[in-house]
């Protein structure tokens, strides 16, 4: 398999193919800016590099970091070494990845299983980065006759390792999540059930017999996010669910909860970096 030198002919040949894609990139090619596509991204940082945005969320990198970037989230790197900085991209075409899962093994479960702690990255140990710069290795050197199944099966491989230590992540982060507060549980509940309804500290506040001053210090101590942050980002995540299935951008704003189109314009320009005509123009492309 061919390893590419930049990131937009990744992206290109992994749509154009419906498979999957890698480049190896080095400080001589500029990232790109923020951008958005239709397929999974897996990075993973050799050196250098230092924050990534990912759908209005900030991430410190370092080397042996890997991100799994689902399609259509919105990303880019904001701060990098002008020196060094060596990555390496995967790019998967979402229905290829979902062709190969089973009844039992589920290989999408790194882009789409996330809760509120256990989310983009993982940090991978010297002992793991060596198994996953051993694959990339072994994907680069294959050619010739049946190069087409080894390539799936070293696919297959990847993917089962990436699965297993990203599973093992979300399993550290459940204990974590086990013993948070009962209350913040219910909270975050009721939120993700009426996120399509007008929400509001005191309306909480009210239905929770608590005060808005306690609310927020236990919310923010739980997640690590504010409340109103936190019903603003599952809204625009719920407009991008919406777009995509086909829903106008008028229709989308008024379904996930934003009474005011300006405020709703305003909070997903800010989170995406595109306009939500944009976003849904490119969706339908």
């Amino acid at each position: 398999m061919e390893i590419l030198s930049s990131c937009k002919d990744s992206i290109a040949n992994c749509i154009e193919q419906k498979f999957f894609a890698i480049a190896h990139l080095y400080s001589d090619e500029k990232p790109m800016d923020m951008h958005i596509h239709d397929c999974y991204e897996i990075y993973y940082s050799i050196s250098g590099g230092k924050q990534f945005l990912i759908d209005n969320c900030f991430y410190n990198i370092f080397p042996g970091d890997i991100f799994f970037i689902n399609q259509y989230e919105s990303h880019h790197l904001t701060q990098i070494d002008s020196q060094v900085h060596e990555r390496i991209i995967i790019s998967i075409y979402p229905d290829f990845l979902k062709s190969l899962c089973t009844e039992n093994t589920n290989l999408d479960a790194c882009f789409q299983n996330r809760s509120m702690r256990s989310n983009h990255k993982v940090s991978l140990t010297t002992e793991e980065q060596k198994n996953f710069q051993y694959f990339i290795h072994k994907l680069s050197h294959i050619q010739g006759y049946g190069s087409d199944i080894l390539e799936k099966a070293t696919f297959l491989e990847l993917m089962v390792f990436l699965n297993k230590r990203f599973h093992k992540n979300r399993i550290a982060d459940t204990d974590k999540e086990i013993g948070s507060n009962a209350q913040v549980d219910s909270i975050l509940s009721y939120i993700n059930q009426h996120i399509e309804e007008p929400l509001s500290l005191e309306q909480l506040s009210s239905h929770f017999f608590l005060s808005s001053s306690y609310l927020c210090r236990l919310f923010k101590s739980a997640t690590g996010t504010t409340i109103n942050k936190y019903i603003t980002a599952k809204r625009i995540s719920y407009a991008k669910e919406l777009l995509a299935e086909g829903y106008t951008v008028s229709e989308a704003s008024i379904k996930c909860g934003f009474n005011d189109y300006s405020n709703f314009f305003k909070a997903f320009t800010k989170a995406t970096k595109v306009s939500p005509k944009k976003y849904a123009q490119f969706l339908a492309q």
